[in-house]
């Protein structure tokens, strides 16, 4: 209890019996248990162009009485206010696939935002969570338009005329000085037209792309080791590293160099969906294709570098 004698806060009383001096003193109560409140669903547009109806439930509890009584008049309302302000900031720069995939990791950089506001107020706020209403509008196409068709690959998938396309211009700039290089040198996308026969890429030609794609950018963001155990179509089982704890990273066959920090199982179709855009690694986890041994957080950041392979095809 927070009592006011003449105009003049004192120290906070209770809990149990308080004094009262009737017509001098004015009290507050102030609730020092956690507590809950929702930010309603508010229509945002999300960097890709995708209209979504997006709401939060927040934890919160008073850690000082005194200055949830002088700081604001209404303290949950101002907070929800703060709230709804800090996740329409942030959702606005992110695009569908990451407000989907990275709920955990959002709610975390909002509590964050949130705390700076409110730590002045004698209010810590202990969990954000994110709730999806629904998308009401999805995102919108690329306004540069489908890339050509890369030639000797017509009739398969865009997504992997993209992933050749990259490889074979990479293979290019390497080898622009030395005709006879190319030549003798089987560039990376004609192991993946030779792979895709079948229609896609094997387990083997897709780690070796995804060296490509690694960098020092990438293991700032991930931190961490991969071992991946893939079961073929054949019932023979086949294990490969992605190592991006440190350096630039590297990633083949074979079990990594010292304790991974997550185990990855999955067939090697899964593999190619999940490589190939066509798959997400919360949604393999959610239906059972993706098996984790570790930490779940830590295995979802893999999604950091298939967003760097989606963006630089």
């Amino acid at each position: 209890m927070i009592i006011f004698r003449l105009g003049r806060i004192r120290a906070p009383q209770g809990p149990g019996i308080v004094l009262l001096l009737p017509f001098i003193d004015h009290w507050q109560r102030v609730d020092l248990r956690t507590r809950a409140f929702n930010v309603p669903p508010c229509k945002l547009t999300s960097k890709d162009g995708a209209v979504i109806s997006m709401g939060a439930d927040v934890q919160f509890r008073v850690w000082d009485p005194v200055l949830s009584v002088m700081m604001v008049k209404d303290l949950i309302a101002t907070t929800r206010m703060t709230a709804q302000n800090a996740m329409t900031k942030t959702l606005l720069k992110k695009s569908l696939r990451e407000i989907q995939t990275e709920k955990l990791r959002i709610g975390e950089q909002l509590l964050l935002e949130i705390n700076d506001m409110t730590k002045s107020w004698g209010l810590e706020v202990d969990r954000v969570e994110l709730t999806m209403e629904a998308v009401l509008q999805p995102p919108q196409e690329s306004l540069m338009g489908p890339l050509p068709p890369v030639p000797g690959l017509e009739g398969l998938d865009s997504t992997i005329q993209q992933l050749a396309a990259h490889l074979f211009s990479n293979t290019l700039a390497l080898t622009a000085d030395s005709v006879e290089t190319v030549n003798e040198t089987e560039p990376p996308a004609a192991a993946i037209a030779t792979g895709s026969a079948r229609g896609k890429p094997s387990a083997d030609e897709l780690l070796s792309a995804v060296e490509l794609f690694l960098s020092e950018p990438l293991v700032g963001q991930v931190g961490a080791s991969y071992q991946v155990n893939i079961t073929l179509p054949s019932g023979a089982r086949s294990t490969y590293f992605i190592d991006l704890s440190s350096g630039s990273g590297r990633a083949g066959r074979g079990l990594p160099e010292g304790s991974p920090d997550v185990v990855l199982e999955m067939s090697e179709k899964d593999l190619q969906d999940l490589f190939l855009g066509e798959l997400r690694p919360l949604s393999a986890y959610m239906s059972g294709r993706l098996q984790v041994k570790g930490d779940l957080h830590v295995a979802l950041k893999l999604e950091e570098l298939l967003k760097a392979m989606k963006q630089r095809r």
